[in-house]
């Protein structure tokens, strides 16, 4: 079982890109569960959401404590001791940043995948809402699943020329994740 921490703030799309990953696990004949953790639920404050994902029916449904996996879509939470609380050795993590080089650092961090989704959801839906981008990022960062049944996944989200564009941020956080082994 994958345990993955989502981190970022009211209206990028945190509890959503969860659900999302969770719908395409689905399609594969795997399993997920996505469930959020709001504090004050407003546009720009932190929220944290958490998926699991794995072969075998997913009945745990409480916060996930000791992540293999974090995602970060805030970029200003990067080095926050929060977002690295109980990273398991040899955890990953997928870094929403304009900066592409490796500004973070954790004595559990092994990979580490840096994509500018703000940009490209800027340019492709004309809103800085980095989630479906984040969403082709983590599938090529972890290896866990293709790029396909993500897009499949978008269906239940999107419609019309709204599924059209935020297919293309998928498919360019795939291509265009940056990943490196530390």
């Amino acid at each position: 079982m994958s345990e993955v921490r989502f981190h970022g703030r009211g209206g990028q799309g945190v509890v959503t890109t969860s659900k999302i990953l969770a719908n395409a696990f689905a399609r594969t004949g795997q399993f997920g569960a996505s469930f959020p953790m709001f504090g004050f639920e407003r546009r720009g404050a932190p929220v944290t959401a958490f998926g699991r994902f794995s072969d075998k029916p997913v009945r745990e449904k409480t916060q996930i404590y000791n992540p293999d996996i974090i995602v970060v879509l805030d970029p200003s939470q990067r080095n926050s001791p929060a977002v690295f609380q109980g990273l398991l050795p040899g955890g990953m993590m997928l870094l929403n940043d304009s900066d592409n080089t490796i500004n973070v650092s954790h004595e559990n961090l092994r990979k580490l995948g840096i994509i500018n989704a703000n940009k490209i959801a800027q340019e492709e839906i004309g809103l800085v809402i980095p989630n479906t981008v984040v969403v082709g990022a983590f599938a090529r960062l972890s290896g866990l699943l293709d790029i396909e049944p993500c897009c499949d996944a978008l269906q239940d989200y999107f419609s019309g020329k709204k599924l059209a564009a935020n297919i293309i941020c998928a498919k360019r956080g795939f291509e265009e994740v940056q990943l490196f082994d530390l």
